[in-house]
Parts: C-alpha cells; structure tokens; sequence
C-alpha cells in the first residue's frame, strides 16, 4: 500500500510554522508525502507605483513557502517537502489539495487581514468543507 499524503497551509506565520513542525512530524511517523501549500492572489493596489510594475505575487509565493519551510525544517529536510502555490484564496486551495490526502493540517492563525475569536478565517472555513481529518495547530 502506498503512503498517504499530508497537505499543510504554509504562510509565513508563527502559526503555520508551527503546523509544519507538526505536519512534519505527522508524515514521518505516518511515512506519509508531505505537501506544504501556500496561495498567493493579486493585491489591490490604490493607484500605480514602481513597485506595482515589478511586483510578481506568484514568486512572492514560492520565495515565501520555500524561506519558511526551509527556516523551519532545515535544508536538508526541506528537500524532502513538495511544494505548491496556487493562485486565490487560501482555503479553497488547500481544500482542493486536501481531496487525495490522508490529512489536511493548519495554524491557527495567519496573515489574513480577517481575524476570528478563537481560530482565523481560513482554518475556520477548511475545518468545515474538508474532505479529510483537519488538525489546527494552536501555540507552541
């Protein structure tokens, strides 16, 4: 039998460093794929700067996942962690990642600029529609 799939929502944040820490850890013990996610979108600017013309939110993505997967595993391990940005909104896209997976992991919180009482906008919403067994990371 081959080994399953663990998909983790990767933003930068304290938070979702720490869920792949424990996503990491998961996919050792399980011998499970480790999938590190991140979605990226176009911003809304409020009128045309320099930075505007040069900015490719697509590779902010990809250096954003790559820095933090790296910082939080180390080289070595990071090598071993596939990696996937896609464009639009955060939940729908790990949703979309998370339907072949055995488990679907997040922090708490992230960089949303939308903030809930107890967990952010985007666990609330995967922990409702995923497909599979969600574990937020809260805290150390």
């Amino acid at each position: 039998m081959a080994a399953g799939k663990i998909v983790v929502g990767v933003d930068g944040s304290d938070h979702s460093v720490r869920a792949l820490h424990w996503a990491a850890r998961q996919a050792g013990l399980a011998g499970a794929e480790l999938v590190a996610v991140t979605a990226w979108e176009y911003p809304v600017w409020g009128g045309l700067t320099p930075e505007a013309a040069t900015y490719d939110p697509q590779r902010e993505a990809a250096k954003v996942l790559t820095e933090t997967v790296e910082r939080a595993l180390g080289a070595a391990a990071a090598r071993q962690v596939t990696r996937k940005t896609h464009k639009g909104n955060a939940a729908e896209a790990l949703l979309r990642q998370a339907e072949d997976a055995e488990l679907l992991v997040v922090g708490a919180r992230g960089y949303s600029g939308l903030k809930a009482a107890v967990l952010g906008s985007v666990s609330l919403h995967v922990v409702q529609h995923a497909p599979v067994p969600v574990t937020v990371v809260h805290g150390a």
